[in-house]
């Protein structure tokens, strides 16, 4: 049996001390494998963030452990790319010089830093933008620069968290179909945060669904669609099956939490 990309184990996390404290994880269990896209859903507060921080090494674990190939995750590295909702780019750098940044950091000298900045703004379909600064470009176009920096030195794995949720209906669409033709190009593996079930559906190889908080990995749903994906798809029998599962299993979390919450009035 091939070794998972990523392994988590009994993975739990606490925030705070004595009656202030909150437990976000307790006791997660997943593991993905080499190349496979994997989406995490759940309801707001569950700890899908906090999960998606301690694998990219940002924020330390109480008790369990995390390993990429392996190894234990004890802190941010060039093996795991992250791309969060908000851009993060410099306002002060094109989109060339914030991809070349990410790789001068990373120990890559300036001809070559230049040529692979130019190589994944091609890729992610920003030719032609490379000397333009933050503020001249779309939303959509900034997620693009976020993309193409968090690609360029090669992660084993991305990380990406709601990385689509502040952009508009079409342009998120437009940004589903890029990030699945350049995963079916080039297959690395995935962890993707959202809260939106059809782009997990459409996107995914496998959908995790997360409990309540304290969080904890409730259901794992197989996305049983063939590759290439196309839009097409969404209005397929199978896919409204699989997006009903996933949905059904959110739903059950919330009925629960609505339930604590009349209990507790």
């Amino acid at each position: 049996m091939t070794a998972p990309k990523l392994s988590i184990t009994s993975l739990s996390k606490t925030f705070g001390e004595g009656a202030r404290a909150v437990k976000a994880l307790d006791g997660v269990d997943l593991d993905i494998g080499e190349n496979e896209f994997l989406s995490l859903v759940g309801t707001s507060g569950c700890g899908k963030s906090t999960l998606l921080s301690i694998v990219a090494g940002l924020e330390p674990h109480d008790t369990g452990r995390v390993l990429v190939d392996g190894q234990p995750v004890e802190g941010p590295g060039l093996d795991r790319g992250v791309v969060f909702q908000s851009y993060t780019l410099f306002p002060w750098l094109t989109a060339r010089g914030n991809v070349e940044f990410a790789l001068k950091a990373a120990g890559m000298k300036g001809g070559a830093a230049t040529d692979t900045a130019r190589q994944h703004l091609a890729l992610v379909g920003l030719d032609g933008f490379e000397n333009a600064y933050p503020r001249e470009l779309s939303g959509g176009m900034k997620q693009r620069v976020a993309i193409a920096r968090a690609l360029s030195y090669r992660p084993k794995m991305l990380l990406m968290d709601e990385p689509f949720g502040a952009l508009d209906a079409l342009t998120r669409h437009h940004m589903q179909e890029l990030l699945t033709r350049i995963w079916e190009r080039h297959r690395l593996t995935v962890l993707f945060i959202t809260h939106d079930v059809e782009e997990a559906v459409y996107m995914s190889d496998r959908v995790a669904v997360m409990s309540n908080r304290p969080g904890r990995i409730k259901e794992v749903i197989d996305i049983d669609l063939d590759r290439p994906r196309h839009y097409d798809m969404v209005a397929t029998q199978r896919f409204q099956r699989l997006h009903r599962a996933v949905l059904d299993s959110i739903r059950a979390e919330s009925i629960v939490v609505a339930q604590l919450g009349a209990a507790l009035a």
